[in-house]
């Protein structure tokens, strides 16, 4: 699988992402980032709508499930209070956590995607596995290191800019 630090599709917040959109796009099977992709990294309260989103998630036939390089235990709380599946110590851009996400699912990668808020990780990693890769704005770049990884960002994604959704 060639390298490719360029999401397929980029939006604005998780939320964004419709059920419709996504059988429409061939996806069976969404895979989540967790911090600063469903929730910041100084909180494991997600919004109103991020709450409401993942309800409806769990309720529709495309399963989610998160894909998380943490190794802190808030995203199992988290995971196990909405009766999310979740892989923790995921080694993204590795392909680890994302391909033991696809084997418990039985669901080949042309027909995943994963959704999340950092390229160098998330983008590199699904794009390395032939998982469709959806980049969403980091919901808080609360430090200097987050802010200086978004900066080093920014051309990819200006080259993807015309696969907004």
């Amino acid at each position: 699988m060639p390298i490719s630090l360029l999401p397929k599709h980029i939006t604005c917040a998780t939320t964004d992402l419709t059920v419709e959109f996504l059988k429409n796009e061939g996806i069976r099977l969404l895979m989540l980032d967790f911090d600063n992709t469903i929730v910041p990294y100084t909180t494991s309260t997600p919004t109103e709508a991020m709450d409401k989103w993942l309800r409806e998630m769990a309720a529709s036939e495309i399963p989610i499930c998160v894909v998380s390089n943490s190794k802190k235990g808030r995203v199992k709380v988290f995971c196990e209070k909405y009766g999310i599946p979740c892989i923790t110590h995921a080694k993204k851009p590795f392909s680890k956590g994302i391909v033991e996400c696809l084997q418990k699912f039985g669901v080949p990668a042309e027909e995943a995607a994963l959704v999340g808020d950092q390229i160098y990780t998330d983008t590199l990693g699904a794009n390395g596995v032939g998982v469709r890769s959806i980049l969403v704005k980091a919901i808080d770049n609360h430090n200097f290191w987050l802010k200086a990884r978004h900066v080093l960002e920014k051309p990819f994604i200006f080259a993807a800019r015309k696969r907004r959704i």
